[in-house]
């Protein structure tokens, strides 16, 4: 049967409904920079196209040093003013943002769908996500100053992967005024550009001092990061890039959060539950494993590999991934979009990346336990499907295999297996720490005995866990954060200052972990 897009969910349809939400934002086809306290239509139109099927979404305008330069200087003049407004006042303007958001939701969704490749189950969820985490440090707030901390010195630079624009940029940046910062964000390169804008400019509208503007990382980065009047970098992102972030920072005590991937581990060891563990994998795939908080590691006791794919096998298989809003004829509006597990990568250049890694690997001698294919998947006619991945399952990548150290950020898992409770260990531990692992394990003494040794942030016992919400605090070990970490309070303390501060993270002086 032939596949059309659901009604009412073409781009051109999209497009209308943003740009009529945020004229503002839009200069035609062309977005504008949200600059100096308003948005300008200035830099070089780049295209960007939706990893759906690689047609062209809008123009992005990038700025230059000098321009990124100007709108930081403007942006510090704000924050001054910021600053010192009354907390009663910045929760009044924070709130009535977050309102219009709230009216906007199915929109910033359906531009997600089409900028990042989300299912619209996921992408609502990343907004709701965003605007119910918020509301939350409204009510908290007070509470959370209460000690007299201060705004920074400066405003905020969050410099954020595409993955999350509104659960993990937007609630940042809420957060951050609301503790009385004002805020500058660089659009993502590779997608959320179109979502970002109509959110902007609702916060703008409400009275935040908000700042987005998008342009290349190598001319912006030394700006961004590195401007005397900035009071934080906010980073999100992969170990090269934050590692050049955190190297611009060497000779600064400026403020910084800088989150980096790790290759998050699932250790399986003397453990029975597999209907339970099935459950937890097959959440696991959705939005293709492109989260910093995936599992693509699985290590496993050899006396339960059998008993592990009789298991995990038919979960792979069961993974649904396709286009996001193709339908059948029969469907009429109304009716539920496609409930997907994953939709494309963010790129064919990513998704051709992936595939290499794969090929790479077993030409290495890991061994091929699952290969997916695209043919049957819910595909429109003629549609490019270059950025879509089949799920892929490798046992044993060899030890020079660049899936064996490092995230593959997509919809391929590699299998260990150990012999020993230290080479389960040393296998979990296999990127110079994570921000998430699990063990699934019948004994939950045992398994928190193990988890002692795991250089991870957080640590499940047979439960996957997650970057959280609300109360919990987020972090990494080792190589995956530097700086300060966030979530909950922590997030509220890495963007003020209190008296005789010692924040929780990793610093080239010190590491204080929370209870997690």
């Amino acid at each position: 049967m032939a596949l059309r897009l659901a009604d009412g969910t073409a781009w051109a349809d999209t497009l209308a409904r943003a740009a009529a939400a945020a004229p503002e934002a839009f200069d035609g086809d062309t977005l504008r920079n949200l600059v100096e306290g308003s948005w300008k239509s200035s830099g070089t139109p780049t295209p960007v196209r939706t990893p759906i099927d690689n047609t062209v979404l809008v123009n992005l305008p990038r700025l230059d040093g000098e321009s990124a330069r100007a709108a930081v200087a403007f942006a510090a003049a704000e924050h001054r003013d910021w600053a010192a407004t009354p907390l009663a006042e910045r929760k009044a303007r924070v709130t009535e943002a977050l309102d219009e958001l709230t009216v906007n939701r199915d929109l910033l969704a359906m531009l997600l769908v089409w900028e990042i490749g989300k299912p619209w189950r996921l992408a609502c969820a990343d907004v709701d996500r965003a605007l119910d985490g918020v509301r939350w440090y409204v009510e908290e707030i007070d509470r959370m100053l209460a000690d007299g901390r201060e705004p920074l010195p400066g405003p905020v630079s969050n410099i954020a992967s595409w993955n999350y624009p509104m659960s993990v940029l937007v609630h940042a940046e809420l957060v951050q005024l609301l503790a009385g910062n004002a805020v500058i964000a660089k659009t993502p390169s590779q997608g959320g550009a179109v979502c970002l804008s109509v959110a902007h400019a609702l916060m703008r509208r409400a009275g935040l001092p908000a700042t987005l503007l998008s342009g290349s990382g190598e001319e912006l980065s030394e700006v961004l990061v590195r401007a005397p009047e900035i009071g934080a970098v906010a980073f999100v992102g992969g170990r090269s890039n934050g590692g050049k972030v955190a190297a611009a920072l060497l000779d600064s005590d400026k403020r910084h959060f800088i989150e980096q991937e790790g290759l998050n581990a699932w250790g399986i060891w003397e453990f029975s539950q597999w209907d339970m563990l099935a459950k937890h994998l097959k959440k696991g795939f959705e939005y293709g494993k492109q989260r910093c908080t995936a599992y693509p590691r699985f290590v496993v006791q050899r006396e339960l590999v059998d008993q592990f794919l009789d298991m995990y096998l038919p979960v792979v298989r069961s993974v649904r991934f396709g286009h996001p809003l193709a339908v059948g004829d029969d469907w009429t509006s109304g009716d539920p979009l496609p409930e997907l597990d994953f939709g494309p990568l963010i790129s064919g250049a990513k998704a051709e990346e992936l595939r290499r890694k794969v090929d790479e690997a077993v030409k290495g001698g890991a061994v091929p336990l699952y290969r997916g294919r695209l043919d049957g998947a819910p595909f429109l006619d003629g549609q490019d499907t270059s950025a879509y991945v089949a799920p892929a399952v490798l046992l044993a990548p060899p030890g020079r295999s660049r899936l064996m150290h490092a995230e593959p950020f997509g919809p391929v898992d590699t299998i260990v297996v150990v012999d020993t409770e230290d080479e389960l260990l040393a296998a979990m531990n296999a990127s110079n720490g994570a921000l998430v692992a699990s063990l699934a394990c019948d004994d939950e003494d045992k398994a928190a005995k193990l988890a002692v040794d795991l250089q991870a942030f957080k640590v499940g016992i047979n439960k996957p866990r997650s970057r959280g919400d609300r109360e919990e605090p987020f972090g990494g070990r080792g190589a995956s954060w530097k700086g300060a970490f966030v979530g909950g309070d922590l997030l509220v303390e890495a963007v003020t200052v209190g008296a005789g501060d010692r924040l929780y993270g990793n610093f080239p002086e010190y590491s204080r972990y929370p209870t997690t």
